[in-house]
């Protein structure tokens, strides 16, 4: 299980990251296609990881709201 964050991008499309993977980042035209993107984003960085012998990150992030 992995946490992600979604907003919308600058070109209307939206855009995904999992901070606790450095660089696993996906989009989509639509919410849902953004978030199967990052699953398949997710589980390939992990792969590539483990296919190399290197340390998969352990989820260590925790959602808050700052208001402003």
């Amino acid at each position: 299980m992995r946490q992600v964050i979604l907003y919308p991008g600058e070109d209307n499309f939206w855009v995904v990251e999992c901070p606790s993977l450095p660089g696993c980042i996906s989009q989509g035209r639509t919410r849902e296609e953004s978030l199967e993107n990052i699953k398949e984003a997710i589980m390939g960085y992990i792969h590539a990881l483990e296919e190399d012998g290197l340390p998969v990150p352990v989820e260590h992030f925790n959602v808050m709201v700052v208001v402003v």
